[in-house]
């Protein structure tokens, strides 16, 4: 099985919730067998029922960059890293792991708008969207009856993914709460820049980022152009510093999960951040250039990726 060209995508489809809910169960079941997994089972069906407008108060997503697929690529993404640190003798209790893949399920839901929110789009929310997420959540968990300090240790893991906010200045409960957050930031980054539509994908994010009224992005091809540079100097800084290197528990989960011994997520990065160079060198003629973003727009909307 240990095939380089392999990918993610050949191995489970984040668009197949059903499949990515098995794959989640079974890879918990390496780390803790005797895990109660009836509390994820019902909450992803709420987060899913969320998404598709059919949770009591609450409109469907109509966010298409932050959408259910986001949602399950970045919780798929969050079960192989606390899998990766397992592989690595770090272990978390079945509770920690049941609370970090609901803050995974949970870290968009501030996107999402109430039934009474008839205005524009969730998009609209993208600046503080984290906050409203947590909000959403303490709700949530607290008619669950999860405790007080769930709610806290869930805020303060959802706040890992503020690209604003400093990893190091969140105040944790414990270490292992700290690494839940650096888990999660990690994935959340990882999942985004390694989709295999990441680049069609960033046109449906500069409209969200348009309605949001975002500085410094005033067209599409201003985005792809910055894209880069933000990886460069955010991700990349988050990734290695700020989150402590967490991500390189990747190739531990797909060795021992896949027989396949390599990180497929950087990989599925570092080939995007390649072709993104591609595009922006063709864009230098500007004809070249909306020949390739139509081309990005026509296989985001027909869901193929073969421009590459």
């Amino acid at each position: 099985m240990n095939d380089p060209q392999r990918t993610r995508s050949d191995l489970l489809s984040t668009e197949d919730h059903a499949a990515v809910f098995e794959e989640i169960r079974y890879v918990i079941s390496l780390m803790d067998p005797m895990c109660d997994f009836l509390t994820f089972a019902s909450v992803q069906a709420d987060v899913i029922r969320l998404f598709q407008g059919d949770f009591p108060g609450y409109r469907a997503c109509n966010t298409r960059y932050h959408d259910l697929e986001h949602t399950m690529a970045v919780t798929l993404a969050v079960v192989r890293l606390l899998h990766g640190a397992f592989v690595r003798g770090i272990s978390f209790s079945s509770h920690e792991l049941t609370l970090g893949l609901i803050c995974a399920l949970f870290h968009d839901a501030g996107l999402i708008q109430t039934e009474n929110d008839l205005e524009g789009s969730g998009a609209k929310y993208t600046a503080n969207h984290e906050e409203r997420s947590i909000d959403f959540v303490r709700s949530y968990l607290a008619a669950k009856n999860f405790s007080r300090q769930d709610l806290d240790d869930c805020a303060a893991i959802i706040t890992s993914t503020k690209l604003s906010v400093v990893p190091t200045d969140i105040e944790f409960r414990n270490e292992s709460i700290r690494m839940l957050g650096n888990i999660l930031g990690s994935a959340d980054l990882l999942a985004q820049m390694a989709d295999r539509k990441y680049l069609e994908k960033l046109l449906l994010l500069f409209q969200e980022f348009n309605e949001a009224g975002l500085p410094g992005f005033n067209s599409e091809l201003e985005l792809l152009r910055k894209t880069e540079d933000f990886y460069e100097r955010v991700v990349q800084k988050r990734l290695c510093h700020d989150f402590n290197d967490i991500g390189c528990y990747m190739r531990d989960h797909f060795r021992t999960r896949w027989q396949i011994d390599t990180d497929l997520y950087r990989e599925s990065v570092q080939r995007n951040i390649q072709y993104l160079q591609t595009v922006i060198a063709e864009c230098k003629d500007h004809r070249q250039c909306g020949q390739y973003l139509e081309t990005l727009r026509r296989n985001h909307m027909s869901g193929k990726s073969d421009c590459r």
